[in-house]
């Protein structure tokens, strides 16, 4: 990824405020953002400078309460193979999240059940590229929407497969 500052910074600018002897650090990018998500919430997509991010809603891969994949899922897991293969990812992070409605025992279980389905059906698309997987089922933690509607808690029923971006 190219770290260069979008701009040149002159450290002997006259409106540019140092203590006598300080010298500026060398310019970089931090972080950039980018952030994609269908009209229904159903897919996200989030670049950033380091990583790359796709959450999938439940309700696009699994029946209610379901780790079985549905039709539909493996078209959309197969857009995320390709996109794994473009970018030479070598590693993939494959994490699973429910809601917080049932036991907690119960939404950790089904979030590593449904994170390693979605795993075996994209290893099954990449093939044997020597791809190695983080597979974790993290329940009701890390929620990214309010759980007290149904909307919220339909966003924090989610599958995200992240990978460093490399082109």
């Amino acid at each position: 990824a190219d770290t260069r500052p979008p701009v040149k910074i002159d450290s002997a600018a006259s409106g540019l405020k140092l203590r006598p002897g300080a010298k500026l650090a060398p310019g970089r990018v931090l972080d950039i953002k980018s952030v994609v998500e269908t009209g229904d919430g159903g897919e996200r997509r989030e670049d950033t400078n380091v990583n790359v991010t796709f959450a999938l809603q439940a309700e696009v891969l699994f029946d209610k309460d379901s780790a079985k994949l549905g039709p539909d899922a493996t078209a959309r897991i197969r857009v995320i193979a390709d996109e794994v293969r473009k970018q030479h990812a070598t590693t993939l992070r494959v994490f699973g999240f429910t809601d917080n409605l049932g036991s907690a025992d119960h939404g950790l279980e089904l979030s590593k059940e449904r994170a390693n389905a979605v795993q075996r059906q994209l290893a099954l698309d990449i093939g044997s590229s020597g791809v190695a997987y983080q597979i974790r089922g993290y329940g009701e933690q890390y929620p990214i929407a309010d759980n007290s509607s149904e909307d919220g808690r339909k966003k924090n029923r989610r599958v995200e497969i992240s990978f460093p971006r490399r082109a």
